[in-house]
Order: structure tokens, then C-alpha cells, then sequence
């Protein structure tokens, strides 16, 4: 089976669907960054009866969903550019107070996109390393390396069918060994001492429809 599909053949969750499900992982009264891209559309989906604090370092804390069409203020705006709402009790700081947060430990939770994650948890995010690579790194680095615990949000695939979940990272690292748990289209998994644990398929998608899909070895569902 190939891992190429047709838009009418598009099997497990839809990106916001993804953005939902991490959100129902998140411990209530996390202190929680955002990145760029499926991560973002988290801060739409917080489960009824939990509060999340989002912090986005180019200084925000308690940062809300975006805006409706036409009613945002473009000087309100997350580290992605994009706008977004504060909510009541947010607070706004320098820049180098967001990265001491960051850096000091005080940021309980981080969710990321991904270029690759391999299967002990190493982290590529920023760069394919290509000779016309646009250098990108932005605050990923200290994200990974100061926050409690990193979340990845991410398609299964590539746009060409190459796995992003891998047995090696290829790519140049955002951090080695950083990783605690991934969300994807087609499952959730948890990086182990021994690779890829499987915890959550995704609705009508099989164990070997994902495996196939991986660059390194699955381990299924524990009984």
C-alpha cells in the first residue's frame, strides 16, 4: 500500500481534530507554549472545566485563540506572527523576561511541530540542512532544552509519503533526546527506553496502515 493518497482517501485525523486531541492530554493550570503552525490551533480547544496559562515569548502570558476575521488588533500578535487574543488577567513582558521563563523552567509544557523526531525522542524542527535551507530556529532551541515537557504535533507523513517518525534524524537537531509524547494524523505515541510506543490509533486507521507509514519500528498497544 502506498503511502501517497488522493484527497478522497485521506484517513485519520484532520489537523484540527490533532489539535484537540493533544489538548485533552494537558494537565489543568499548565503553563503552556505554543508553536507555529497545528500547535496554535490548540489554544481553541480547551476541555470544559481546565484552564491552560499560553505563554508565546515575544511576550505574552495568557494568550487566547485567534481573533475572528476583521476583528483583531495587529499589534497583538503571537511569536508566529499571527493574531491573537489576550484573555482577562494576561500580562505582557520583554522580551529576554519571556526566554528567563523559558530557560529558568517555569514553562510546564511546550507543543512543537516536526521535520523528523526519531525513536529516542531527538527533535529536528527547523532545518532540512538543505544549501537553500532559510535558517528558522526561532525559540525552538530553548523551548526544548527548558520547558518540562515537549509535545509533538505533526502529520504522519510528508506531503511526498516520507515518515517523519524515524529510527535516526537526518536533519540537523533542535535537540537530542527531547521528545516526551507525539500526536499525528494517524496515532499518538510515546518515546520509550526501548523506540516508538504505541498508545492511541487514530479512528479507522490499523496497526500496520500507521507502521507502514513509520521510519522505525512500532510497538503496539500494550493489552
Amino acid at each position: 500500500m502506498s503511502p501517497e493518497m488522493s484527497n478522497s482517501e485521506i484517513i485519520g485525523r484532520t489537523r484540527d481534530e490533532m489539535a484537540k486531541r493533544v489538548a485533552q492530554d494537558i494537565p489543568d493550570g499548565s503553563y503552556v507554549n505554543l508553536g507555529i503552525g497545528i500547535p496554535e490551533l490548540i489554544a481553541k480547544f480547551v476541555p470544559e472545566g481546565r484552564e491552560f496559562i499560553y505563554h508565546t515569548e515575544n511576550g505574552l502570558l495568557g494568550m487566547g485563540p485567534s481573533p475572528a476575521e476583521g476583528e483583531g488588533n495587529p499589534e497583538l500578535i503571537n511569536a508566529g506572527k499571527r493574531q491573537v487574543t489576550a484573555l482577562p488577567g494576561a500580562s505582557y513582558f520583554h522580551h529576554p523576561d519571556s526566554f528567563a521563563m523559558i530557560r529558568g523552567g517555569h514553562i510546564d509544557l511546550c507543543v512543537l511541530g516536526a521535520l523528523q523526531v526519531a525513536k529516542n525522542g531527538d527533535l529536528a524542527n527547523w532545518s532540512t540542512g538543505g544549501p537553500d535551507a532559510i535558517p528558522a530556529v526561532g525559540g525552538a532551541m530553548d523551548l526544548v532544552a527548558g520547558v518540562k515537557c515537549i509535545f509533538v504535533v505533526t502529520q504522519h507523513c510528508t506531503k511526498q509519503g516520507s515518515p517523519k517518525l524515524v529510527d535516526e534524524c537526518t536533519y540537523p537537531l533542535t535537540g537530542p533526546g527531547v521528545v516526551n509524547r507525539i500526536y499525528t494524523d494517524l496515532a499518538v505515541i510515546e518515546i520509550t527506553p526501548r523506540g516508538f510506543q504505541l498508545i492511541e490509533l487514530s479512528p479507522g486507521v490499523s496497526f500496520e496502515y500507521a507502521q507502514e507509514r513509520t521510519g522505525a519500528p512500532l510497538l503496539p498497544i500494550a493489552p
